[in-house]
């Protein structure tokens, strides 16, 4: 392994988010990863920083031809560059799409379980969730498009926001599964914003497929999200290409996106960008490999060794969407009770709409040392009752 997936980090006393835990705990729950970020990104911050001025910049077309050549490489689309845009991060865009694209009290359609950030974009701007939730069966997840059709029909829904692939449940979702979203988006004129930051966690051996790259009419309805942060740990960086190939559209989202002043890139932003989307393409691909081993491994852990829980090896994302229904329908006293007595802390599933309630998420992003920690805390849990 050339990369040293296996190195552990110690992110203890770095303000980072994930890690402002009690000292003996193991936080497995943000979707934040424990390695560091491809060599190239790194050096190129740090030629940055030896500059020694740290004044305002500006997006140069380095960047969107780094985020085009990229999706070219590794998913088969060539973005054209006059097609993106700049913005501080794919929430901050959401929240300003959502305003920008939408009127108060209308209805933002989504698919439950989903990213939370999704439902706070959303109602913190007046509008109103509308779910179609996905449908659970057999351990597998699947749209009932009788019941999103009928909900894009309704006058008031105006926008859908779609995971592309689908946070938490690891739904990578087909072309032909996309192409009929467009169809019907298109047929009740609802635009479609496609959040596609987890775009590079897919299983080895299958593909992502852009929603934007599906047909001419999936472009032309749509507004696509793509960043640095969660292929290269880089959140902290807020950062993201937005992608719009409609005319009025694009300028519209841009409009917005520079009234509510997140447009613009932060000193090392752009250096960061260009070195991950031109130059890391190797890292990323050992990467995801490390990270479809920890998944395999954790799904036969549990599934082998702690009774009551069930977990599917999913095809996209580093979270694993684990069913605990045998044991509880409340993931959020399970997810308390869990942390209490091992100082495992995952995400509780309830968090992701009322449908998570019988689930918890697990970010298998880090050190198999880690995670088998992780499982083994887990393990001991659920063997001996919850205490």
């Amino acid at each position: 392994m050339k990369y040293g997936f296996d190195r552990l980090t110690d992110r203890r006393g770095t303000m980072s988010y994930k890690w402002d835990v009690a000292e003996g705990e193991l936080p497995m729950w943000v979707a934040d990863m424990d390695f560091e970020t491809a060599p190239a990104v790194r050096a190129a911050i740090m030629k940055k920083a030896e500059e020694g001025i740290f004044g305002y910049s500006v997006t140069p077309c380095e960047f969107f031809e780094a985020v085009s050549g990229y999706f070219e490489r590794r998913h088969g689309f060539r973005i054209p560059t006059e097609w993106m845009v700049y913005s501080n991060g794919v929430v901050a865009a959401i929240s300003s799409i959502v305003r920008r694209l939408t009127h108060p009290n209308e209805c933002v359609l989504i698919q439950a379980p989903v990213y939370n950030v999704f439902y706070n974009s959303i109602l913190n701007n007046g509008r109103r969730v509308l779910s179609s939730d996905l449908v659970y069966s057999g351990g597998e997840y699947s749209i009932d498009f009788s019941d999103l059709e009928e909900k894009l029909s309704r006058d008031e829904t105006t926008l859908f926001i779609l995971c592309n692939p689908h946070n938490p449940v690891g739904k990578l979702w087909s072309r032909e599964e996309l192409a009929r979203i467009a169809e019907l988006c298109y047929k009740h004129g609802v635009t479609v914003l496609s959040d596609e930051i987890h775009c590079d966690f897919v299983k080895p051996g299958l593909s992502y497929t852009p929603f934007a790259a599906v047909s001419e009419l999936a472009a032309d309805i749509s507004v696509s999200c793509v960043s640095v942060s969660k292929t290269f740990n880089a959140a902290g960086l807020q950062s993201a290409a937005v992608i719009v190939k409609d005319k009025q559209l694009r300028y519209r989202v841009f409009r917005g996106l520079n009234n509510d002043e997140v447009g613009e890139p932060n000193v090392f932003a752009m250096s960061a960008n260009i070195a991950a989307f031109r130059d890391s393409d190797e890292w990323v691909e050992e990467l995801v490999s490390y990270i479809f081993e920890n998944k395999r491994l954790a799904c036969e852990y549990i599934n082998g060794r702690i009774p009551g829980l069930r977990a599917n090896l999913s095809d996209a994302t580093y979270l694993l969407w684990i069913d605990i229904s045998s044991l509880s329908d409340d993931s959020v006293d399970f997810c308390k009770r869990l942390r209490a007595a091992t100082g495992l802390y995952l995400s509780d599933g309830e968090e992701y709409g009322e449908c998570g309630r019988s689930f918890v998420r697990m970010n298998l992003a880090t050190q198999r040392e880690r995670v088998l920690d992780g499982l083994a805390r887990l393990e001991r849990f659920c063997n001996t009752g919850g205490e």
